[in-house]
């Protein structure tokens, strides 16, 4: 399907970007390119407006402002692709690169580790261990007399 005609960015099943929250910014991308790199704005920068989205949900929104507050300039995620010397292969690039991003940052975090003691069996195991790494120390020694 055309990039023109897609209903919106899929990100998981319980989110999908609207194409109209997307902007786009083409400049001259540096690198290999031969004669067309001074003609073609083929470098490309994606910007989404996570504070301003309507396809978030208030708790979503909040964990993307957490989770890439670093990104973010005034609440806008920028995505550039350079890597391509098309600029639909960099709009792929930068598209790919959001989705990723987005849903690493909606992912739940993982548990909180909780701490255990050790087992009795482990404790002495290690004495034991620390017993005989000692003797054969001690035995290496010269003799004191």
């Amino acid at each position: 399907m055309p990039a023109a005609h897609r209903p919106g960015l899929r990100v998981d099943a319980a989110l999908t970007i609207p194409e109209a929250e997307l902007s786009w910014r083409f400049s001259r991308s540096s690198g290999p390119g031969g004669q067309g790199v001074n003609t073609a704005d083929s470098r490309v920068e994606l910007l989404w407006d996570i504070a301003a989205s309507t396809a978030l949900s208030p708790r979503q929104r909040e964990r993307l402002l957490g989770a890439l507050a670093g990104r973010l300039v005034d609440g806008t995620l920028t995505i550039a692709a350079s890597e391509h010397r098309a600029q639909l292969r960099n709009r792929e690039a930068a598209r790919e690169r959001l989705v990723a991003i987005v849903a690493d940052a909606l992912r739940p975090p993982a548990p909180t580790r909780r701490a255990t003691r050790p087992t009795r069996g482990s404790q002495e195991r290690r004495l034991e261990q620390k017993r005989r790494r000692t003797d054969t120390k001690r035995m290496r020694r010269p003799p004191l007399d």
